[in-house]
């Protein structure tokens, strides 16, 4: 359904978002998560499974939230992106944008004539309310937002390129799949691989763009917003759901065990589970 932007409202006033990330799939974690009150909530339909109707799902559910939704689709296709704004996707994430010519044509594939190609279905299709927002058309264009990926040396070869486009809103550092890229996968706090992420940290902020990436062994949030990145993914929901469970699990292991040997637990476990 129609709504006005907020995230991207909120980024060209210059504010820094913290969002979290949720697998394909999984409108209700997506829901939950949402109303934990991140800045957005990144689903992510590139891993994890789920087409485009589960993305519409996951849509559904966060609209009763307060956090806004971004979607990663699967690859840079036009088609595909056709699909996915008429269903309502208002902030989208483009994986492997290794060219000037591959990020325009994603940019053009977002936006209605004259300014790209999208296919016109606007009378009837779920981002215009069905045909029922006023001058939909003109409304989508301005309220879309659209994330590129940078996850090779090709790409942050071309990052001054890609940051200059028109449309090319938030320019994201991928650095795990640049590390592989390098030879390096896993190894996101090797120098060399720092030292690319802050080549194109450096062309992206002379474009004035907002800079993108995740929390990784080269640099903490905290470390992430000195640098300028004021677009930020951090946790996961697969993530967060393994590490309190084993953490719960955990605690009742040591509960058990003390109990075992006759010792006071030094673990107290809550009486409510849910």
């Amino acid at each position: 359904m129609y709504r006005p932007n907020v995230l991207k409202q909120r980024l060209l006033a210059g504010e820094a978002a913290y969002g979290c990330w949720v697998a394909g799939g999984t409108p209700t974690e997506c829901e939950v998560l949402g109303h934990v009150g991140f800045d957005f909530i990144l689903a992510d339909f590139e891993h994890g499974i789920g087409d485009t109707r589960d993305i519409v799902d996951s849509l559904r559910a966060l609209e009763t939230t307060p956090s806004p939704a971004m979607v990663r689709v699967g690859w840079n296709d036009h088609v595909l992106l056709k699909r996915v704004l008429d269903g309502g996707v208002q902030s989208v994430m483009i994986p492997s944008v290794d060219t000037v010519e591959a990020a325009e044509q994603a940019i053009r594939a977002c936006y209605y004539p004259p300014a790209g190609i999208r296919g016109y279905a606007a009378s009837i299709v779920r981002a215009s309310t069905y045909g029922m927002e006023p001058d939909y058309i003109h409304k989508a264009n301005d309220n879309m937002l659209i994330a590129i990926q940078l996850e090779s040396v090709t790409a942050i070869e071309n990052a001054a390129g890609i940051a200059a486009l028109e449309g090319a809103d938030i320019v994201f550092i991928g650095i795990n799949d640049l590390a592989g890229n390098m030879g390096l996968l896993g190894q996101t706090e090797h120098p060399e691989v720092q030292a690319l992420a802050r080549q194109a940290e450096k062309a992206i902020l002379d474009a004035g763009k907002v800079l993108g990436t995740v929390p990784n062994g080269g640099a903490s949030v905290n470390d992430l917003l000195d640098r300028g990145y004021r677009f930020i993914v951090g946790p996961h929901n697969i993530a967060l759901l393994r590490d309190a469970a084993a953490r719960a699990l955990g605690e009742y292991q040591s509960l058990k065990q003390a109990r075992e040997r006759g010792e006071k637990p030094s673990v107290e476990m809550k009486g409510k589970s849910y």
